[in-house]
């Protein structure tokens, strides 16, 4: 089986998109100074319920991994369909820096992870790591569940079918 016939028999499962967030904090010579990172993932589920865990699969060496290998607290925001262009923005590879694409999206710092929280995601998690699995060219991060919020009601969920970005009909 190539890596090609792998992906094509893979892209036929839909999933939920979802925005990883992270806060990685950075010393500068007049004071801590950091920067909020963020990653589109499609490859994101629940765990457990007792206790809450939830499940974030990144590639290996990848900054998200390196940071999350270091800093324990993140966020996750549920996207809806209206907010595919955050999706697309977050899912560009090779980016040096994360301050600009945050700039013109509505969010919140979490109380719990300090990571940014989208405003107007079907569902908002921060969770703390618990375990790191190395699985691949992966990494699964298996996070505890810190908050829990369903802050919009409103709109379908956003997923990804077949290489693209869909919404329920």
């Amino acid at each position: 089986m190539s890596n090609d016939e792998f992906r094509a028999a893979m892209s036929r499962l839909a999933a939920g998109v979802v925005l990883v967030t992270a806060y990685e904090p950075a010393l500068a010579a007049d004071g801590p100074r950091g920067e909020d990172v963020g990653m589109t993932a499609t490859a994101f589920m629940s765990v457990s319920l007792d206790p809450p865990l939830v499940m974030v699969s990144l590639r290996e060496g990848s900054r998200m991994d390196d940071l999350l290998d270091e800093q324990p607290l993140w966020g996750v925001s549920v996207l809806s369909q209206s907010q595919r262009h955050i999706a697309g923005r977050f899912a560009m590879k090779g980016r040096i820096s994360d301050r600009l694409l945050f700039e013109d999206i509505p969010y919140v710092r979490g109380e719990a992870s300090g990571a940014l929280l989208v405003g107007g995601s079907l569902a908002t998690l921060e969770c703390r790591t618990e375990q790191r699995v190395t699985a691949g060219d992966h990494v699964l991060v298996i996070g505890r569940v810190l908050t829990a919020r369903v802050p919009s009601e409103d709109g379908g969920p956003l997923t990804y079918f077949k290489g693209r970005y869909r919404h329920l009909g």
